[in-house]
């Protein structure tokens, strides 16, 4: 099993934004200097509380200070970027990491940025495929461009110049394109086939329920199966919450608490996901009542936290009541607790992971 860590990130209202940024991108750098395999960066427009607005800018960043750990878009929204730029941009960012640069691509799930940029009353998903598509025509079409969708048109015949480059697109470093994850929310999701017969690998979202994450497993064999690949669930991502700390009241003070970070965190979501009507991703049991979902219950069930005995234990758990993947990614939240947070981590991939490993 490989050690994956994600940041939408989520952060109180009340704190610095450079102070936010700085933190965000100090918790990658300790990623990557504790060996975890990757890092991938959320990106929101009209958030405050997630407030990277380009993952792309904030990996950039990061290339000159991390060594080995792999960047990644955790996820680039397509349906708000022209297919032009997205091109370009990857491109760019793929070739100054030189293999370290993962694609993570989704349809954009945040209300108000769904909102803001006019997408509400489209098919995201359908959108964001269109991109894609238009994407890989730039990159290994032939120019010059007259690609037509039913989003975006794009044309470069009056303007083709390919003796000084013009109308031309970089291409990336990777081939055909850089590995494609994408996030897997809804049970039973027909996406996560259609994702797998492309080559593209789930990320089961960190507030999603087991009972429901279960569900995502067949759903990508079935993929593979379909393409004639292997049924071989070691692409699959499973992300959590997850606390680890040398004392366990310490640990569920931390993390269990309604008035700390992890509880600012699903309060926050909870809030968004219920107005878009997902709140039941939250239920204990696939039939709960909405109305009797509760930050509490959320907290007690879909947050690992305990000392390494305790949390390599749950995480076993975890595997054998959903099925086995390939990368468990850590979810970073908030530095409330600077020292307690980073212990947090270093616990994680120098004992945790270990143990993990060499039970299963």
């Amino acid at each position: 099993m490989l050690l994956s860590y994600f940041i939408q990130p989520v952060h109180p209202l009340d704190r610095n934004y450079r102070d936010i940024l700085k933190e965000d991108i100090a918790s990658v750098i300790l990623a990557d200097k504790l060996e975890y395999e990757e890092a991938l960066i959320g990106e929101h427009f009209t958030d405050l509380a997630e407030p990277i607005t380009s993952c792309l800018m904030f990996i950039a960043r990061l290339i000159s200070e991390t060594k080995t750990i792999k960047l990644g878009s955790g996820v680039l929204n397509l349906p708000v970027y022209h297919p032009v730029m997205a091109a370009a941009h990857i491109a760019m960012v793929d070739n100054m990491l030189e293999g370290r640069f993962v694609w993570g691509i989704g349809p954009g799930g945040q209300p108000s940025d769904v909102e803001a940029f006019g997408n509400s009353e489209i098919d995201r998903n359908k959108k964001m495929v269109e991109v894609f598509d238009q994407i890989m025509e730039l990159w290994w079409g032939e120019a010059p461009f007259d690609i037509k969708g039913e989003f975006y048109s794009i044309c470069t015949e009056k303007t083709h110049l390919p003796e000084i480059g013009q109308g031309l697109i970089p291409k990336p470093w990777h081939k055909p394109h850089p590995p494609v994850v994408v996030t897997a929310l809804a049970p039973y999701s027909k996406g996560i086939t259609l994702a797998a017969e492309r080559g593209w690998q789930p990320i089961s979202c960190q507030y999603v329920q087991s009972h429901w994450v279960k569900t995502h497993l067949p759903k990508y064999l079935e993929g593979l199966k379909n393409i004639g690949l292997p049924q071989d669930p070691c692409g699959w991502r499973v992300a959590k919450c997850i606390f680890v700390a040398d004392d366990q009241k310490v640990a569920e003070a931390y993390a269990k608490s309604e008035d700390g970070p992890y509880g600012f965190y699903f309060s926050n979501l909870m809030k968004k996901l219920g107005g878009g009507g997902r709140l039941g991703l939250f239920g204990i049991t696939p039939n709960q009542p909405v109305e009797e979902i509760t930050l509490e219950q959320s907290l007690q069930t879909q947050v690992i936290a305990g000392t390494v005995n305790s949390v390599v234990e749950q995480i076993i758990e975890l595997r054998e009541e959903i099925g086995p993947f390939g990368t468990l990614v850590y979810t970073g939240l908030d530095w409330a607790d600077k020292k307690l947070a980073q212990r947090s981590m270093v616990l994680m991939a120098e004992e945790v992971l270990p143990r993990v490993n060499k039970y299963i």
